[in-house]
């Protein structure tokens, strides 16, 4: 059984980075227009729940001129949100292949940034679309608090969960 999981289970581990690649990718795919239609729902989707959850009695007009003013950020942090997942995916199958510390950083950090470049080129062949170094950045700032959520999750968890199990086992191995 433990071969199975090891042999079979244990590459199937980057399959949800792959699924999240190509979630990427193809949002990338879309046309400036379309990209910009999809962020600006959103703004206002975010401007509207604002409205009813704080009761600001905002008119249309009023809404849309914020739904405009937090449409950058909205873009930006969906920037930062994807390349979060992203790392999350990468990072947990590496470390459960053992990849711990600074070489967990490094590894990860290395193939998202990468992603994130080659993403940005991609749209370079978008219509509407272009590369920019600066979103590169921003990918970045999602990769890196992925990877450290990923540290500290699974050292959390070796140091409380997984600990006590590693010490039945050796307790039994003694015993047996």
């Amino acid at each position: 059984m433990r071969t199975f999981l090891r042999v079979v289970l244990k590459p199937l581990s980057f399959l949800p980075a792959v699924i999240v690649l190509y979630m990427i990718f193809s949002f990338s795919a879309q046309t400036g227009t379309q990209s910009s239609e999809v962020s600006i729902k959103i703004s206002r989707y975010i401007v509207v729940a604002a409205d009813r959850c704080l009761d600001l009695g905002l008119d249309p007009v009023r809404a849309e001129e914020l739904a405009q003013k937090i449409h950058f950020y909205v873009r930006k942090m969906g920037h930062i949100t994807e390349y979060f997942v992203l790392a999350v995916t990468v990072s947990f199958p590496l470390y459960v292949y053992r990849l711990r510390g600074i070489w967990l950083v490094l590894v990860s950090g290395m193939l998202c940034v990468t992603a994130a470049a080659l993403d940005e080129y991609h749209q370079s062949f978008v219509a509407g679309r272009g590369p920019s170094v600066r979103d590169v950045g921003i990918d970045s700032i999602g990769i890196l608090i992925g990877i450290m959520v990923v540290r500290i999750v699974c050292f959390i968890g070796r140091m409380t969960i997984f600990r006590p199990l590693s010490r039945r086992r050796r307790e039994d191995d003694e015993v047996g």
